[in-house]
Parts: C-alpha cells; structure tokens; sequence
C-alpha cells in the first residue's frame, strides 16, 4: 500500500516505521517543512536550548537504549551546532541519526543564506552522511543511514534533507527490512575457518599463560556480552580490568574485578598490565589514555584483541592474535575450547601490589564522600552519567556500578558539556529509574540552559555540580606541568541554588560532609529535575597519575615537587 506524502511527511513517517519514538531538536527555516509534518504527531520531540545538547542528548538514549537516537537541525549554525556532538558519538561508536535541514536545491552552491556544506563538515565525523537529491531518495537513504548506524561498530549518521524536497510529494512504501539493496558495501563475511583458528589458539594461550588478565571495553556493552565475558572470566580465573567506556560491563564487587587502567588508574592495576603474560583486549581500542607510552606497555604480555571494527585490530598495539567479531559471539565461541582453571597464585601477587592511598581533602568535601553517598541514596539503581574532567575520574575511580551500562561518559573526545544533555536522552531511554548528571562547575556551565528542556519537557534529571572554582583538571596539568601557573583556569560560578530557583526546580548547596545524604536524598526523591551544588577542595587533585607519554610503570600518587 502506497500513500502520495510531501517529503516531510515522508521522512517523518519513515522514523515512525522505523520504530523512533523520541528525537531531540530545535527549528529553523530549512526544516520547517519537517516540522510542520511533526506538529501533533509521532516520533515525541525534545525541543533542546542548543543543537549541540540535541546531539549529545541523542547520544545519550543511544548509549542507554542501544537504539538510534535521533538530532535534529535546521541548516547553517543550526547542523553546525551539531559537529562535537557527532564527534562524541563517532569516537566512542554510539549510533545517532542526525537529520539536517539544507537550503533548496536550486540555491546550492550560491551562498544562500544558512547554506553550509554539511555533508562536507561532518564527513570525518560520521560513518555515513547523504544529501537527499530527491524526493524519491528520501525514505531508502533514510533506512540506509540508519542500518549504517547500527551494523559492525555503532556510529552517527547524517541526512540532508533540502528544504523544496521536503516540499515534493511522492509514493510512500513501507519497508519492512533494513538492507535496501541499494548497492553500497556491507561487512564482509567473516572468514570462518581463520575465526575458528584465531579463537582455539586463543584458549591455547589462555591456558597456558601464569599472569592473564581480561581487559574490556564498550564493545561488550555494546554487544551485551555481560554473561558470555562473566563467564570467561570465571570458568579461567583470570582478572577484569575494564577501560572508562566498559566500566559496568562487569559487576564491581566481582572478586575478579580490578578496576580501570591506565592515565587515572589504580597503581596495582596498572602494575598487572605491567607483569601480564597475556592480555585478551575485548571490544576496546588500547587508546593512549589505557597504554601510556606504547613503546612500555605491557612487555611481557602477548597481546589478543577482539574487535568488531578490523581498522582497531593492531592500531596501536602490535597483537599476537586479532580477532574479528562481535563480543559476545566470539566470547560465546570462546567458552567452548576454554579449560578450568583460577590463576590464584596470580591474583594473590595483584594483591599484594595493592595498598592504601592516603588522599586528604581538608578544604571541602572529599569524593569519596560524595559518591558514596549517592550510591546509598539511590540503593545503586540509577544511571551515572558524567561529564569531563577531575569528577568524571572519580566516577570512574570510585562509584560502585554493579548493573550493566549504567556509566555513561564522553570518553574519546572527552567533550566537556556532555553530561547535562546526554542525561536527557538516558532519561527518555529509562523512565523508571534515576538519572543522575555529575558535571564539574565548568562542563556544567556549557549546557545548563538544559534545565529549561528539562522543565518544559518534564524529563526528571538530577544534577549534581562538584564545584571547586576552577576548570579542575586543566588546573591540575598547570600545577603539575606549567609551574603552577594557572592561566584562564579559575571560574566563576552562578549561585546555583538561585538559579535552580529561577527555573522552578529545587536546589541544595553542600558544603559539609554531613549535609551530603540527607541533600542527595531529597534530591533524588523530588518530583522532576533537582540540583545539588557540592562545594568541594580547590585544588584537590586525581591520583594515582600517568604522566603524560609516560610509562604506566611510573605513577605521580602526589603532586610534583
């Protein structure tokens, strides 16, 4: 059955087919025509402050729904406004459609006004970008982008829709399937005798090896392997570490779970990668803030890596095995050749490289306090979704995550402003449980009109706002690299209590550690979004600390002389 539908009406028919039910936006002259098809219809729009927002609030509900989250904007400043929000989504492999408005097609290349070449600006960016020539284009590169976002290694999309073909009428078809036929390239096949090969002499090495550790990324989140690597980790005895986007891939109170690796990570666990034999990489990239100075990482450890993206296999750590695939299929496989065993001899030497770091924060309140805190408050149900910088470190040091993809962080980009709106798409993704966004005083400044779109829309996120006065991890690079000369780091703060009042939201300001529960949980038990302002030490900084380029052999567990 076919319908005759304006080019708007198409594409907004083809997201409801498709089974989108949320998109976050703003409008603007080219994308009127979409707009208008919207008015009192389905997919449910989020009208955001900022397109930037609507892309990382997009990005967010894909990381919590692993769906296709949807941004919208029109052309010019508008598609524009989307870039670093794709750019988060396209480093850490999240699946966003962005939908752009363009000038017409007989004003292209003319310099109309808000003409921008966005298919051109967002082309390192994406994994797939179109400007629809016509009408009859529209539904199919539609479904294409979005099968794109979604196969092999999830990452934003983006479609051009002309402003006169959103204007143009056409037949609509339903499809019912997602591969278009439409000629473009698809993953191969894997080659399955060399799969099956690469996975026997990785049980091989497993078995073999004294000093094994398992190290985990997004990819498992992504692929829900949370069972299949439970299990590996388990049935072989050998220890977790999970990198900043895999953290809640494995529940932290497992006996096997060491921690995070790398710039930021604990000192024992650094020190395993250190005396490893063998290291089995599944769905992460050995990114320089996991490695240190590659030439030092891991000298004694044959390396395995498991990846479904084939360009991250040996990118930057030579490998003695690479594997192809999705997490949990691989893993599944694995489980099949792997033999019992406990490797305690090995798990009793990483404790042995364990001891207490005596951190003090005399002038505020201390982290650990912090999230401890909101751990019992929300009974560990919630979704963490932090910003960038010093709190997004202890997060990720600290917080107890227990359930599968509840962290959620911009991790390769490291985009400041991220958690406020990202929060917003979790929200939608997980109605029925709290959200918490914890942003540093300088990420949360970015993007903290967003209160607005949380009131209007009724999205209840709670905020919480570690404030120390400066743009904390900058500050402590000065302190620690440039002298202590802290050039364009301090930062002045609204009154965050007012402006939570100015938006009809309650808010607390914390200043003593025995003010923290009790604010957290009204907070957190308040009807629609909430604010808590959490005043803590100047210039406390992140330990244990990787210099930069340097070996993960060599930690600062304090300031610099």
């Amino acid at each position: 059955m076919s319908e005759l539908l304006t080019g708007a009406q198409i594409l907004r028919r083809t997201l409801v087919d498709a089974g989108v039910d949320v998109m976050f936006g703003y409008p603007g002259g080219a994308i009127m025509p979409f707009y208008d098809a919207l008015h009192g219809q389905k997919p449910r729009h989020i009208l955001v402050r900022h397109e930037q927002a609507a892309a990382h609030a997009a990005d967010g509900y894909a990381r919590a729904s692993n769906r296709v989250g949807v941004c919208v904007a029109t052309s010019g400043p508008g598609a524009t406004n989307l870039v670093t929000g794709l750019a988060a989504a396209y480093m850490d492999g999240s699946p966003v459609l962005a939908i752009t408005g363009q000038v017409g097609r007989p004003m292209l290349g003319r310099d109309a006004f808000q003409e921008t070449d966005v298919v051109g600006v967002t082309l390192p960016v994406t994994k797939y970008n179109v400007l629809v020539r016509d009408v009859e284009d529209l539904a199919d590169d539609v479904r294409e982008a979005m099968a794109i976002a979604m196969e092999g290694r999830p990452g934003p999309v983006l479609v051009d829709v002309p402003k006169d073909v959103q204007n143009q009428k056409a037949e609509y078809q339903v499809s019912g399937v997602w591969d278009l036929g439409s000629g473009k390239p698809r993953h191969q096949a894997p080659d399955t005798r060399h799969l099956e090969e690469a996975i026997q002499q990785t049980a091989q090495l497993i078995a073999q090896a004294e000093r094994p550790l398992l190290m985990i990324g997004r990819g498992v989140i992504v692929s829900g392997a949370y069972a299949e690597v439970r299990e590996l980790a388990e049935r072989t005895g050998t220890p977790v570490i999970t990198t900043l986007l895999g953290i809640s891939a494995f529940p932290q109170a497992h006996d096997l779970h060491l921690g995070m690796p790398g710039m930021h990570g604990e000192v024992h666990i650094n020190k395993a990668i250190q005396a490893a034999d063998l290291i089995v990489g599944i769905g992460m990239r050995f990114d320089d803030r996991v490695t240190g100075n590659t030439a030092t990482f891991a000298p004694r450890a044959k390396i395995v890596h498991i990846d479904v993206n084939p360009a991250a296999i040996g990118l930057n750590i030579p490998v003695a095995i690479g594997i192809v695939g999705d997490a949990r299929r691989v893993v599944e496989r694995l489980l099949q050749f792997v033999t019992p065993r406990n490797c305690l001899p090995w798990r009793e030497e990483i404790r042995g490289l364990q001891h207490a770091r005596n951190e003090l924060f005399t002038g505020g309140l201390s982290p650990e306090v912090i999230l401890s805190a909101l751990a019992d408050v929300t009974g560990g149900r919630c979704t963490v979704v932090s910003d960038v910088g010093q709190h997004q470190m202890w997060v990720a040091q600290r917080y107890p995550f227990q359930r599968p993809n509840t962290h959620i962080t911009s991790g390769g980009l490291g985009a400041m402003g991220f958690a406020v709106p990202a929060a917003m798409g979790v929200r939608m993704a997980r109605p029925d449980e709290p959200v918490w966004a914890i942003s540093g005083d300088g990420g949360f400044q970015m993007n903290m009109a967003e209160i607005a779109t949380m009131v209007q829309e009724g999205l209840e996120v709670k905020l919480a706002v570690f404030n120390n006065g400066y743009l904390g991890m900058v500050r402590q690079w000065q302190q620690f690299f440039h002298g202590g000369r802290y050039s364009n780091t301090p930062i002045l703060s609204p009154d965050y209590v007012k402006l939570a009042e100015a938006y009809g939201i309650p808010g607390w300001r914390v200043k003593q550690a025995s003010e923290v529960t009790d604010a957290l949980r009204q907070a957190n038990a308040a009807p629609g979004p909430a604010l808590v302002e959490l005043v803590i030490e100047q210039e406390a900084n992140v330990f244990p600390m990787i210099v930069p380029g340097g070996s993960l052999s060599e930690p600062l567990e304090a300031a610099p002389v």
